[in-house]
C-alpha cells in the first residue's frame, strides 16, 4: 500500500460515497471551496499495487495565531478494523503536517465516540483536542421512515407549526444559482444581530454554495409568504447524506413558522436523490439549558431525531513547545465562548 495526493474528482468521490457513514466533510468539492478562498488543501488516498483505493482523507491547512495546523475533519474514510492500514494513514498525517510546517494535525474522525474509539486514539498517540472541529454532537433522521411516520415521530409543536405553513399557503421556492446567496447573507445579518454571533461574509457563503451546486449537490430553499421571504436554508446533498449546513429566518419568519416546511421538503428532495439519512447537525445536551445552542437544539430535537456523537477532534502533537500555547489559548477561547 502507498499513500499519495489524489488528482481524479470521480474516483475519489466514487470511494468516499462508497462509505455509508461519509459525508460533505470528506468530499472534493468542499475542499475545492477551501482551495478558492487561497487555502493550502491536502487530499491524500492509500492504493494497492492495482491503484484501486483503501483509505481517503483530505484536510486544510489553516494558518491561525494560535498555532500553524492541518484541519481534517469527517475523515479520514478507511475500514477502522485494518489497523496497519490506519496506523500508516495516521503517520502520513504527520509527514504532511510537518511538510506544511504545522504545530499540529487536528482530525475529528468520521466514527462513532465509544471508549474503543477513544482508546483508538490514545493508541495513536492523539491527545483530546481543547476545540471542536466540525459538529461532534448532530441530531440525525432516518429518511428510510416514511413521510407519516416522521411527522408522527416530530413534537406537536412542529407538527403544529407545519399546518399553519399550510393554512397560510407558504411556499417553498429553490436554487441553485449562487448569486441567490446574497439575499441569504442579508437575512444572516440580521439573525446575527438577534442571536448576537459572528456572520459569515458573503464572499464566504457565496463561494462555498457555488463549488457544491456545481455539481448539483446545493440547493438553496426559501419560504415566502405573499412575496416576502421567511426563512431560508442552505442543503447540502452528498453520497448517503443530506445536510442541513446553515439556515436564517426573518423577524416574519419567527412568527410564521417557515422553517420546519423547508425541512420537510428537502426531505422529500433527500428521498429522490436516494439518499437515506437527514443530517440536521450541532445540537447539545438536554440539561444544558445555558449553552447558546439550546433553543436551536430543542427546534432540532422537535424532529425526533436520533442523537449521534462523533468521537471528538483529536491533534497529533508535531511541535511540543508552540503546542502549549495553542492549548493555553484554546482552552481560554472555548471557555469565554461557552462552547
Amino acid at each position: 500500500m502507498k499513500i499519495i495526493t489524489a488528482t481524479d474528482r470521480t474516483a475519489w468521490d466514487q470511494f468516499v460515497t462508497s462509505h455509508p457513514e461519509a459525508n460533505f466533510l470528506q468530499s472534493w468539492d468542499f475542499y475545492e471551496f477551501h482551495h478558492r478562498r487561497g487555502k493550502t488543501i491536502v487530499r491524500r488516498i492509500a492504493v494497492d499495487d492495482k491503484g484501486r483505493i483503501h483509505a481517503a482523507y483530505a484536510g486544510v491547512v489553516e494558518t491561525a495565531r494560535r498555532g500553524r495546523h492541518l484541519a481534517i475533519a469527517g475523515g479520514p474514510i478507511l475500514d477502522w478494523t485494518d489497523r496497519p492500514l490506519v496506523d500508516q494513514v495516521f503517520q502520513d498525517f504527520r509527514t504532511e503536517g510537518q511538510k506544511h510546517h504545522c504545530v499540529f494535525v487536528r482530525v475529528r474522525p468520521q466514527l462513532e465516540r465509544s471508549p474503543l474509539s477513544l482508546e483508538l486514539m490514545r493508541s495513536l498517540g492523539l491527545r483530546p483536542a481543547p476545540m471542536y472541529l466540525s459538529v461532534e454532537f448532530a441530531g440525525v433522521l432516518d429518511l428510510t421512515k416514511s413521510e407519516d411516520e416522521i411527522l408522527q415521530g416530530m413534537r406537536q409543536r412542529l407538527r403544529r407549526a407545519l399546518r399553519k405553513a399550510a393554512k397560510n399557503d407558504i411556499q417553498v421556492e429553490k436554487s441553485t444559482n449562487p448569486a441567490d446567496i446574497h439575499e441569504f447573507y442579508e437575512i444572516e445579518l440580521q439573525t446575527a444581530g438577534r442571536h448576537h454571533f459572528i456572520a459569515f461574509s458573503e464572499d464566504f457563503l457565496t463561494k462555498q454554495f457555488a463549488a457544491f451546486a456545481e455539481h448539483n449537490e446545493a440547493v438553496l430553499y426559501t419560504a415566502k409568504y405573499q412575496g416576502q421571504t421567511l426563512a431560508q436554508n442552505f442543503m447540502i446533498f452528498y453520497g448517503n447524506e443530506a445536510s442541513y449546513h446553515y439556515g436564517v429566518s426573518s423577524e416574519l419568519g419567527t412568527k410564521l413558522s417557515g422553517a420546519p416546511l423547508l425541512h420537510l421538503e428537502a426531505m422529500r428532495d433527500a428521498r429522490k436523490r436516494g439518499i437515506k439519512r437527514y443530517n440536521l447537525w450541532g445540537i447539545v445536551g438536554e440539561d444544558e439549558t445555558d449553552h447558546r445552542f439550546y433553543g436551536v437544539s430543542c427546534f432540532k430535537r422537535g424532529f425526533g431525531v436520533d442523537e449521534l456523537h462523533y468521537t471528538p477532534a483529536h491533534d497529533l502533537i508535531l511541535r511540543p513547545v508552540p503546542y502549549q500555547l495553542t492549548r493555553l489559548i484554546e482552552t481560554t477561547r472555548r471557555h469565554h465562548r461557552h462552547v
